[in-house]
């Protein structure tokens, strides 16, 4: 069995609250939000981090980039918010499975 959280909720092993999805991103809540919206845009090949895509990698990160402006849009906060992404525990990365937040929902701006 696959121990990454990110590939076994791509499997479909491990339930989740799925936002979007398409042939190679899925997006789905944050089981742990740190902000009133919180989704995470997940590839569903499994990259370590963003240090180890390659060039190959291209289309599928611009295409995670615009997959979390869709998510901002289907959420209602595409006019205010975060995209985030922690590439490292150094950086706090603590799933070791490329992802993008998505962060917002702030009334009145970020606390």
């Amino acid at each position: 069995m696959n121990s990454c959280v990110f590939c076994r909720i791509v499997a479909g092993e491990l339930p989740t609250q799925k936002v979007w999805e398409d042939e190679e991103i899925v997006a789905f809540k944050d089981v742990n939000p740190s902000a009133p919206v919180h989704v995470l845009v997940v590839p569903k090949r499994h990259i370590d981090k963003l240090t180890e895509a390659t060039s190959q990698d291209r289309d599928l990160l611009g295409g995670l980039q615009l997959a979390a402006a869709v998510v901002a849009q289907k959420m209602g906060i595409a006019d205010g918010f975060r995209l985030m992404l922690n590439n490292g525990a150094s950086a706090g990365q603590v799933v070791w499975h490329l992802h993008y937040h998505v962060q917002g929902g702030w009334k009145g701006g970020v606390k």
